[in-house]
């Protein structure tokens, strides 16, 4: 690495491809080729950075300069000017919003000042195509160790570090190691949940496709600590580039005997594959994912026996997703003391979101548990868009709730979360701010769940269905007081009965929402409105004749004629032909149009 002058690593995660990153590293090694630099320039596309908001990103090494929204007709400045002359080019470095100072590194930057990166500790930094620079950043070294240690030592080291599931369920990772180790059997397997599929959610993606050798090594050191000999990673189809990658590191591990019969000496054989999903939401649940595996439809099937005794074709087998087998082998190689000494004491170490929604700073984000949503939404997150006014944050997708202002300073665990009637999930964080309608909003994560139901127990087929049509009535304005109670018993009798974790966390979002916006329901039934003004049925668009000059661009976008007047003289809108689409509103740039 030495060798070279400068490292230029370009962002090659999903985000930052489709914003065309790839054209920029091509641009600059064939610049960087006609300027006879090749051994001077190494260029490599790496994983996500987490900074999708400035994407996409380009670093420079050594000096560590980090250039933000970068096009790829940026590349031949970027040459002349920062390698060729040694001069940073100012107008592509990060502006600090409040400042508006330029910071030309990303540790002095707002966004990673507070987070501390273990499971994402590759992302941006090595070429995920390469094995070389896996092992060069300390990779194996944990599955080394773990085989010179036995099987119920590394599982007690597991235990020791308190790593719970991040999936979701937050099971403690160590215990359901220890119940597929000692249940009775020959054949066990290992099997990686990476069936990513809330809305906004992109977190074990990212890890697949910045440092998929992270959740290779982990998946190896849980099949030598339970006694397995076969590996599945389970991911859906939609997710192109982790799987090219995943695959690539899967062969590459298998050339260099890290995958394999007999690895590093040992009597321990471990082989992978790589199963694909084809986008079904309740293949999430473990059951269910082990049924789509076995090939037969994805639904979940009765617990007990749990798949740490009876899993795939009857075997025992462990299920872990993406990130909690990224955070394997850095417990391993630093062990379970130094894992504990991050986060707090029932929920150790740290956890990846996906930042998204009405927040400055969308993007990926890995902070120790026990950092409050503040911190994550206003110091990391930038605070929200256009100065307004935050109301609420939606954790755990589908299946999570939403939490108000008032509980901003709250740590984030899996505890604290769920006590507020919410969850940790896998790691989606869906910022809202004063114009989101929260009615409007559960019916969008009831829609989800309702498509994605698999329809095999009757409170989650039918029951969620007579929610959605509960709330269908609130946001149109034809629901009474006692449809909400109705939704609320409803609500609470699917989550006790439910056959799996989608169907008992589906009312979620409608059970929080109604506890902490209860006057934002009541609006809609009894003074039929909409105070967010998102309802379509409980909008009226009006005309100020005191604003409006008639310049007729409002006519002139209306698609139904439903607003008339004269140029140079106030318009009118004939609220029954108006269809409240709003164009009208969007297009007066005199502030003339009220929404109400």
């Amino acid at each position: 690495m030495s060798s070279y002058k400068y490292h230029v690593l370009i962002c090659g995660g999903t985000g930052c491809t489709s914003s065309k990153s790839e054209l920029i590293k091509d641009n600059m090694e064939k610049l960087v080729k006609e300027n006879g630099l090749e051994n001077d320039v190494q260029i490599v596309r790496t994983g996500c950075f987490g900074f999708c908001e400035q994407g996409p990103i380009v670093k420079f090494l050594p000096d560590n300069t980090f250039y933000v929204r970068v096009k790829p007709e940026d590349a031949e400045e970027l040459v002349n000017e920062h390698i060729i002359k040694g001069r940073k080019v100012q107008r592509l470095l990060y502006v600090e919003p409040t400042e508006k100072e330029k910071i030309d590194e990303s540790k002095k930057m707002p966004f990673y000042k507070k987070q501390i990166r273990v499971a994402l500790r590759n992302a941006g930094l090595i070429n995920p195509d390469d094995i070389d620079e896996y092992i060069a950043n300390d990779g194996y070294q944990a599955l080394a160790k773990a085989l010179s240690m036995t099987p119920e030592e590394v599982v007690e080291e597991i235990r020791e570090s308190g790593l719970r599931g991040r999936g979701g369920g937050g099971f403690p990772t160590g215990l359901k190691w220890g119940f597929a180790q000692k249940a009775k059997g020959e054949i066990k397997y290992v099997v990686c949940n990476a069936d990513e599929g809330d809305p906004g959610a992109f977190m074990d993606r990212s890890v697949l496709e910045g440092d998929p050798h992270s959740v290779i090594e982990g998946m190896a050191i849980a099949a030598y600590a339970i006694g397995a000999n076969q590996g599945y990673v389970y991911i859906r189809a939609e997710y192109p580039l982790a799987v090219k990658r995943l695959k690539n590191a899967i062969k590459q591990a298998k050339e260099y005997g890290l995958l394999g019969e007999n690895i590093f000496g040992t009597n321990f054989s471990f082989d992978l594959e790589i199963r694909l999903g084809a986008g079904a939401f309740v293949c999430g649940e473990e059951t269910a994912l082990l049924a789509s595996i076995e090939g037969y439809r994805g639904e979940p099937r009765t617990k007990p026996p749990f798949p740490a005794n009876k899993g795939l074709w009857g075997k025992p087998t462990i299920i872990n997703n993406v990130e909690t087998f990224a955070n394997i082998a850095p417990i391993m190689l630093k062990g379970a003391k130094w894992f504990r000494s991050l986060g707090t004491e029932k929920s150790p170490g740290t956890k990846v979101f996906a930042l998204a929604g009405k927040v400055n700073n969308v993007g990926l984000v890995e902070v120790p548990m026990g950092t409050t949503l503040r911190e994550v939404i206003f110091d990391i997150g930038g605070g929200i868009r256009d100065n307004k006014k935050f109301k609420a944050v939606q954790t755990g997708g589908p299946s999570g709730g939403c939490i108000p202002a008032e509980y901003l300073d709250t740590p984030i665990d899996f505890d604290t979360l769920t006590a507020l009637g919410s969850m940790m999930g896998s790691g989606g964080m869906i910022v809202m701010d004063e114009n989101t309608c929260m009615p409007d909003v559960a019916k969008f994560y009831l829609e989800f769940s309702v498509e994605e139901s698999c329809g095999k127990c009757t409170p989650c087929r039918i029951g969620n269905v007579r929610l959605l049509e509960i709330l269908d009535k609130i946001t149109s304005g034809r629901a009474t007081m006692e449809d909400l109670e109705r939704m609320e018993i409803l609500g609470k009798t699917i989550k006790d009965s439910a056959l799996c974790g989608l169907g008992q966390t589906s009312p979620n979002p409608i059970l929080s929402t109604m506890h902490y916006f209860k006057d934002e329901y009541k609006a809609h039934v009894l003074d039929k409105t909409c105070p967010a003004g998102v309802c379509k049925n409980l909008i009226t668009y009006k005309i100020d004749k005191d604003k409006c000059v008639g310049c007729t661009a409002c006519a002139r976008v209306c698609p139904v004629e439903a607003i008339s007047g004269s140029i140079k003289n106030p318009h009118e809108i004939d609220q029954e032909v108006c269809i409240k689409c709003g164009a009208c509103y969007a297009t007066c740039r005199f502030g003339a149009i009220e929404k109400i």
